[in-house]
């Protein structure tokens, strides 16, 4: 043997001797006596604490922009403790089957699911899964939130102790009225009033189950504001629940088959955020939680939050709306006057901040924010959009004229679209026709006939992208030419970013209401309410130089004075179940919408028409009048400050005479003239106006569209509102 293979026989030799089975098996048993050494001392060494008084735990202060206070909140835990024995029995099964279905068997740890939480704590992948319920009492009461290794270990040495000296119906209490059930509610009877109005004694087993499987992810799974996956998951969470009690025993199969998912009642405020308050601290909240910072880490408490709410423009707009709408309404004796929500956003276009905000009548009174919902159509807020789309990608009508503000279109009510595959044909407001409006016109006047076939020259796909980047949200929003009078969902949170944003010359402005939260465990990153430029400064200063003619001569003459600059534009979507008016000076954009919403259980869209016994409730009306007021107020008496208007695009179009009110007619003169006569739509568009309520981009007679604005006293142009309130029609599609 050589000398080499000599050292290669050795050095394997030596690796095997190194590795042994009998040098690995005791490595591997020393290991064991060392960690079961160390977790002896652990257990020894770690006392069950005593209770982390959550009752004292610190509570949230909320400050308007000045640094005054707006509300407190979390000084008191809102939990009710309850004996065990007055949970019924199946509800008390319903916890632990959701949550640890051997947890009369077990040990009170669940060594593979702490482990797993270890690795996940280690790797930073958040929360541990699978504890029991001894475990998760133990955390909710000695133990802090925290997601450390220490604090795991702590938990699972407690959790042996508390099995070993508790009996498990007193851990079961312990559980059921510490844990934290969302609604800002702590403890099973607090729960059982915030999902149900009921005591916890009257809990029955299909109400225990739901707010059983709520804990998994409370504000997920609550049932008012889960999204269409949230409900399907705390559905089949529900459902297995329930099959896990028939599994233990606990629930016969006929009793269980019969159930029905107990949808819980709408969300109320807490006490003491009574008025806008209410509204206010939520927004904040909201926003919050999109910055990372989730309900268990707020509801812990310890936060100042500062927002940037102007004190004194917020009590402008509450003022503004009781002195112009609800002191004009006779909400107990009227039924269409109950019915009317409003809602406004107001922001600051130069930095997004939402300096005042109107959610509703009071957030005790209805919780949900008309500022922020997204459950109606902005209607003909929308147009603007279009025309902003067609500036920013250069579009040109059907005859290859560029679009501007002197670009002729056809005006003729009923008009089939050229160039579409979906067919549409929407009706002009009170079916009127106009001769040969440009686009400055149509937009004074609202003219569906023109938008519609604007957005088909642009391309439904194209306005859609604008309008997204300007900040329209994503709801409801197919690729249709229908899109042209506002059918998608947004609130006025949303659209007053949007207008902001044209008033910001295109340059993103995102609406923020949260100045600060400071915290001295962590930290939260503000929202920065500006972004880059979405279109070009001449798109936005061109819609803004056609908005500023709809405030002085349009739809939106409501809302003209001399005492500032203002651009706006009105909308009332079909059947009249919302109206609104959003507009801006250089200094505020606010959007100021009212909704019809049924007062019966479970709400509802309903018509607007009738409020304060004024026939219609459009736009021009009542949310130009508010606005007006409060911009007024907001500006102390009036501003200065004019647009600085660049580029303003007027467009091509052969040459017309244009009179001040372009005169509606009957037999108009289209301004596209396609090569061939275009075809009628498979479905004749409605004659009667307010039929239908599908979808407007299939067939023209569901199309939402406009009302006109305002109730002057002298009528100034055909088809407006400037007619007496017993002479204008009290539904229609309409264009305002």
């Amino acid at each position: 043997m050589g000398r080499a293979d000599a050292r290669r026989a050795a050095r394997s030799g030596g690796i095997r001797g190194l590795f042994t089975w009998r040098k690995m098996l005791g490595t591997f048993f020393g290991l064991c006596l060392l960690v079961m050494g160390a977790f002896a001392a652990l257990y020894v060494y770690v006392d069950v604490p005593a209770a982390n008084a959550q009752a004292e735990k610190q509570s949230n202060v909320y400050k308007y922009s000045d640094g005054t206070l707006l509300a407190r909140t979390g000084s008191g835990v809102n939990r009710e403790i309850v004996d065990l024995a007055v949970v019924p029995k199946k509800v008390q099964h319903a916890f632990v089957a959701a949550e640890n279905k051997s947890f009369y068997r077990d040990q009170g740890v669940d060594l593979k699911g702490t482990a797993r939480g270890l690795l996940n704590t280690l790797s930073g992948k958040g929360k541990q899964g699978g504890s029991t319920i001894t475990q998760q009492y133990v955390k909710n009461y000695y133990l802090t939130q925290d997601q450390t290794v220490s604090r795991k270990l702590k938990e699972l040495v407690i959790s042996l102790k508390v099995d070993q000296g508790m009996k498990k119906d007193d851990i079961l209490a312990g559980y059921l009225n510490t844990v934290y059930y969302g609604r800002g509610a702590s403890g099973i009877q607090a729960a059982a009033q915030a999902y149900y109005g009921v005591d916890a004694k009257d809990l029955d087993v299909a109400q225990g189950a739901y707010l059983a499987a709520l804990l998994q992810a409370p504000s997920q799974y609550d049932w008012a504001v889960a999204s269409p996956t949230g409900k399907k998951l705390v559905k089949e969470r529900w459902g297995y629940t329930l099959d896990n009690m028939v599994d233990e025993g606990w629930l016969g199969k006929a009793e269980r088959d019969k159930l029905t998912f107990p949808a819980p009642q709408s969300p109320k405020a807490a006490p003491g955020m009574e008025g806008q308050t209410g509204y206010l601290v939520e927004a904040a909240n909201q926003e919050m939680a999109r910055q990372g910072v989730t309900e268990e880490m707020r509801e812990a408490g310890g936060w100042t939050i500062t927002l940037n709410i102007d004190r004194k423009k917020q009590k402008q707009l509450e003022k503004s709306v009781d002195r112009e709408l609800e002191s004009q309404l006779d909400r107990k004796n009227n039924k269409t006057d109950a019915t009317v929500q409003a809602g406004a956003t107001s922001v600051d276009p130069k930095t997004g901040k939402v300096v005042a905000m109107y959610g509703g009548v009071g957030a005790t009174e209805h919780w949900i924010s008309n500022a922020t919902r997204q459950d109606y159509q902005p209607a003909s807020t929308f147009k603007p959009l279009v025309l902003a789309s067609a500036l920013e990608n250069g579009s040109k009508t059907q005859d290859g004229n560029l679009i501007g503000l002197d670009t002729v279109y056809d005006g003729t009510s009923k008009r089939p679209v050229v160039g579409s595959d979906t067919p549409f044909a929407p009706q002009n407001e009170d079916d009127i026709s106009y001769d040969r409006p440009t686009v400055q016109t149509a937009m004074d006047k609202s003219i569906n006939s023109v938008f519609a076939q604007m957005v088909v020259d642009v391309t439904p796909k194209a306005v859609k992208k604008t309008a997204l980047e300007l900040g329209v949200p994503d709801k409801n929003f197919p690729e249709r030419p229908a899109i042209t009078l506002g059918t998608m969902n947004a609130s006025t949170w949303d659209m007053a970013g949007v207008y902001a944003t044209l008033d910001n010359h295109g340059k993103k402005v995102t609406p923020t209401i949260v100045k600060s939260a400071e915290h001295r465990d962590r930290t939260m990153e503000p929202v920065d309410g500006t972004g880059g430029q979405v279109i070009s400064r001449a798109s936005a200063d061109t819609v803004t130089k056609a908005l500023t003619e709809v405030v002085d001569i349009g739809s939106g003459h409501e809302a003209n004075t001399s005492a500032y600059d203002a651009a706006g534009k009105t909308g009332t979507s079909e059947n009249n179940k919302s109206a609104w008016f959003a507009a801006y000076t250089p200094e505020l954009s606010t959007v100021v919408a009212l909704y019809g919403e049924s007062t019966k259980d479970g709400g509802g869209q309903v018509t607007l028409t009738g409020t304060a016994n004024s026939g219609r409730a459009n736009g021009g009306g009542f949310p130009a009048r508010i606005w007006a007021d409060y911009t007024l107020g907001a500006l102390g008496g009036g501003s200065d400050a004019a647009f600085d208007l660049e580029g303003v695009e007027h467009g091509e179009a052969p040459p017309v005479t244009r009179s001040p009110s372009a005169t509606p007619s009957e037999s108009t003169s289209p301004s596209e003239t396609p090569s061939k006569t275009p075809e009628p739509p498979s479905e004749s568009p409605s004659t009667t106006p307010g039929d239908g309520e599908s979808s407007p981009s299939e067939t023209p007679s569901e199309t939402p569209s406009e009302t006109p604005s305002g109730s002057p006293s002298t009528p100034e142009w055909p088809g407006g509102d400037d007619r007496p309130p017993g002479e204008r029609p009290e539904n229609g599609l309409l264009g305002q």
